[in-house]
């Protein structure tokens, strides 16, 4: 099972102009350091909590159907699948009907259920999963508390940029992060 991003999301969570005035930066001599943490803190928090913040779209890979038939989609929220595509032994792609499958987008992780699970062909990598995830298009659509968690990252890694070697980057992150971010995180087995 391989899950990997397909589309990269339109804008940011936050914008430049909110991180500047949470670090209290007036002048614009590094709005590129700014920007280049504000990516890297959506990355870090999409990574932890296992989410999508803004929409973007995925492709998850499979080489067999799970037993009982429903497809975990590790990215939330799921907005839509876009497609489900098997390939053969000679790999020409089938595209299955969107009214064999069922997703339940309520769930977390999201499940996918198809009635029919053609066999793929080749021994890896023969099914593919296309769908959209995130909370919405703009900044405004994303809860608060991820934004925040987000603001604090990005605060921590601008006042100690200098501090470390650019091996050791980023540094750490703040015990305020991991208590935000708490609520995101499911159990870690």
């Amino acid at each position: 099972m391989t899950l990997f991003r397909t589309v990269e999301p339109a804008a940011e969570p936050v914008s430049l102009v909110e991180a500047k005035a949470h670090l209290r930066v007036a002048h614009d001599s590094e709005d590129g350091l700014i920007s280049g943490l504000i990516r890297a803190a959506r990355e870090e928090v999409e990574r932890a909590a296992g989410l999508a913040l803004i929409d973007q779209a995925w492709r998850l890979v499979l080489d067999r159907w799970p037993q009982g038939g429903i497809v975990l989609l590790r990215r939330t929220p799921v907005r839509e699948v876009l497609s489900v595509t098997v390939f053969d032994g000679d790999g020409a792609a089938s595209v299955l009907a969107p009214e064999d499958r069922q997703l339940d987008a309520v769930s977390s992780p999201a499940r996918l259920y198809l009635r029919e699970q053609p066999a793929p062909g080749p021994a890896l990598n023969g099914i593919e999963i296309d769908f959209s995830a995130g909370f919405g298009e703009a900044g405004t659509d994303i809860p608060d508390l991820l934004k925040r968690a987000m603001l604090i990252l990005v605060a921590h890694w601008y006042e100690f940029r200098g501090a470390f070697g650019a091996d050791s980057q980023p540094v750490s992150v703040p015990d305020e992060y991991r208590r935000l971010m708490a609520a995101w995180q499911g159990p870690r087995l």
